[in-house]
């Protein structure tokens, strides 16, 4: 098959570039940086260079292909997030129909099902109702949990102030992936060609902060690392301070409200909740700690 995959070779990009040469499909990776190319023709696929919000270099990107994997970059820039986002989404979807994909799978996100009190999910919900109305096209919405490799983003938090936080209780339970468990799903969804529009979860664990701080604590050498749940206003000024733009810490911020109040959960909690990831927090952990 001809598939064409978004995401450069990123978190999930590298995997799933792997996995399909491997499997004898002949990949296209898109990437807006140059300087990734040679990178891409190293694992066996072919880059095509350019922006995910323009539907001309996308359509010529897709024509001939057999099947997209298509994600939006997680920041398109700091301000003007949401609408960004689904601009990008909007040029997916108009090269989609001019090329006739007729199979696309679409990283999404637990909490898409939402229109608002989501945060940056918001664009993700509004990307899905835009691929719904593809014709002939047939699409699965991947909603992952939350990603391992966000856990990244408190090492400054954990070496500087020897705490690990949200504005959220550490008895909540959160539904975590890996990017690997990600390209392994969507590997295998893209060779498929199921009927009509669907969702699929794709989670590898269920833990609790309490469990975060406890596990990822262990691992580099500080077992008695707190979980520390914020106020909306500490979490909100605590991403102000580290430099994110205002735009994006208050999303990030109202995201964690939609946590807290387990509305975000919903939809995943009426499918019965799978997890059918294979990689859990403890095995995670090592990465994290061979990475701090």
């Amino acid at each position: 098959m001809k598939i064409t995959i978004s995401g450069s070779l990123g978190n999930i990009g590298k995997y799933l570039t792997q996995k399909l040469v491997a499997g004898g499909h002949e990949v296209t990776v898109i990437s807006s940086s140059a300087d990734r190319k040679a990178a891409i023709e190293a694992v066996g696929a072919k880059a095509a260079i350019g922006s995910v919000s323009d539907a001309a270099f996308l359509t010529t990107v897709l024509t001939g292909a057999d099947a997209l994997f298509a994600m939006t970059p997680p920041q398109m820039g700091g301000s003007n997030v949401i609408q960004n986002t689904i601009d990008a989404g909007k040029a997916f979807a108009e090269a989609i129909s001019a090329t006739h994909v007729p199979r696309v799978v679409m990283l999404s996100s637990i909490g898409a099902d939402h229109a608002t009190g989501n945060g940056p999910i918001a664009s993700l919900y509004h990307i899905e109702e835009i691929y719904r109305q593809l014709e002939n096209t047939s699409v699965t919405f991947l909603r992952a949990g939350l990603f391992y490799t966000n856990f990244y983003n408190d090492v400054p938090l954990i070496k500087g102030m020897g705490i690990i936080g949200a504005n959220y209780p550490d008895s909540l339970g959160l539904p975590f992936v890996h990017p690997a468990d990600i390209a392994t799903v969507a590997a295998e969804e893209l060779v498929h060609t199921p009927a009509g529009k669907n969702v699929r979860y794709v989670i590898s664990d269920i833990r609790t902060p309490a469990d975060f701080s406890k596990v990822l604590g262990a691992a580099i050498g500080k077992p008695d690392l707190p979980w520390v749940e914020f106020t909306d206003e500490q979490s909100l000024q605590g991403m102000l301070q580290a430099g994110l733009p205002e735009e994006i810490a208050k999303l990030f911020t109202e995201m964690g409200t939609g946590f807290r109040s387990g509305k975000l959960f919903t939809d995943y909690n009426q499918t019965g909740s799978p997890v059918t990831g294979n990689i859990k927090l403890e095995s995670f952990a090592k990465e994290f700690a061979a990475n701090y």
